[in-house]
């Protein structure tokens, strides 16, 4: 059993910041990619960023410049520092990740989703 789990979300206004987490748990051999993924009411599912086991790391040009996403191997954690936040970021905040769960099995696995609200 693996479970990831996000945290860090909440309310916020216009311009602040919030730190996502997302945590992988259980039988875990090691962790490959990671991603945030968000996704608004009414809207499709939108790849935020994207970071490899090695951090090489990329983001949707919506959030370049604002959000950052980083990871910590040694805790199976991804980080996704979010600052100069807009309206529409508002959004429900998906982690996902490639986990090898044996030598040569690696399956993807999705978080709960954590909502993020900006607003005045």
């Amino acid at each position: 059993q693996v479970q990831l789990v996000e945290s860090g979300g909440g309310s916020v206004q216009p311009g602040g910041s919030l730190r996502l987490s997302c945590v992988v748990s259980g039988s875990v051999f090691s962790v490959a990619d990671m991603r945030w993924y968000r996704q608004a009411p009414g809207k499709q599912r939108e790849l935020v960023a994207i970071i490899t086991s090695g951090g090489d790391r990329n983001s949707a040009d919506s959030v370049k410049g604002r959000f950052t996403i980083s990871r910590d191997n040694a805790k199976n954690t991804m980080y996704l520092q979010m600052n100069s936040l807009l309206p529409e970021d508002t959004a429900v905040y998906l982690c996902n990740a490639d986990v090898w769960v044996g030598p040569s099995t690696r399956r993807g696995y999705w978080g709960q989703g954590i909502q993020v609200t900006v607003s005045s």
